[in-house]
C-alpha cells in the first residue's frame, strides 16, 4: 500500500455509506492529498472506481485481501 494522509474505515458498512463517509472525509483534505478507505462490502470495489470517475478524484490503488477492500483515493 502507497503512503496516504488520511485513513477512513468503513467496515461493516453497506452501500452507500462507505461512499458517502469518503466523500465526507475527501471533503476535509487538500487537493493532493491521498485518502485511504477500508471496507467490507464487495460493492465497494465498483462503488469507488465509480466515484472516483464521477468527483474527478483519482482511484490510485484497489486491492481486497481475506475480506477487506482497501482503496487509495487522491483528492483532485
Amino acid at each position: 500500500m502507497a503512503n496516504y494522509d488520511e485513513e477512513l474505515d468503513a467496515s461493516g458498512l453497506n452501500c452507500p455509506l462507505p461512499i458517502l463517509r469518503a466523500k465526507k472525509a475527501l471533503g476535509t483534505l487538500d487537493s493532493g492529498k491521498v485518502l485511504r478507505i477500508i471496507a467490507t462490502d464487495p460493492g465497494s470495489v465498483k462503488d469507488f472506481e465509480a466515484f472516483a470517475k464521477q468527483t474527478g478524484n483519482e482511484l490510485l490503488e484497489s486491492k481486497e485481501a481475506g475480506g477487506k477492500y482497501e482503496f487509495l483515493i487522491k483528492k483532485a
